[in-house]
């Protein structure tokens, strides 16, 4: 059998009901396109880290020291429990050697460029990474990441497949 390439994806992307409201999204076009040519490394940084399915929704908090992870309504901050999860997650996917993430967008653990960030009283201050993506990109800051919502571009979804296809463990070869 030909060594395959693997691909970490946010597991609710292959139809896992993983979703804070159990429920999945699905993406049928990255599933089946890259689905051809990868082998998916399925990851739920939410329900991994002990996080129920359903579960209060959550958001990104910058209250100046440092980024947490919160609920909305009971505000209950998730971070410790998601930093303790982190570091064995990422040894482990370290000796899976995936060759880039597709990740949920606007996810607080997910998203790449565009989940919101709010300060300590509920208003939106701005835009950045998920918990997760930012730890990714931290460890491996070649590693090729995007969201599910990019590969619906075909000029993005060209240029990840070929830093895929390239990425060679933290030093891509382009």
């Amino acid at each position: 059998m030909p060594n395959i390439l693997k691909l970490g994806i946010s597991s609710c992307l292959l139809d896992n009901c993983v979703r804070y409201d159990g429920g999945h999204r699905l993406d049928l076009h990255v599933k089946q396109t890259l689905g051809r040519i990868v082998g998916w490394v399925a990851v739920c940084p939410e329900v991994e880290c002990g996080l129920g399915v359903p579960r209060e929704p959550m958001r990104l908090v910058d209250d100046r020291k440092e980024i947490r992870l919160e609920t909305i309504d009971s505000r209950q901050d998730k971070t410790g429990i998601f930093s303790l999860w982190l570091p064995q997650k990422l040894k482990e996917l370290e000796s899976t050697g995936q060759a880039g993430f597709v990740l949920k967008a606007r996810s607080p653990s997910c998203g790449v460029r565009d989940t919101a960030l709010f300060d300590p009283y509920g208003r939106e201050k701005g835009r950045g990474a998920g918990l997760f993506a930012s730890a990714l990109l931290k460890k491996w800051p070649s590693l090729p990441l995007v969201d599910e919502g990019s590969l619906h571009d075909p000029r993005k979804n060209d240029e990840f497949k070929e830093r895929m296809l390239t990425y060679n463990g933290g030093e891509s070869k382009v």
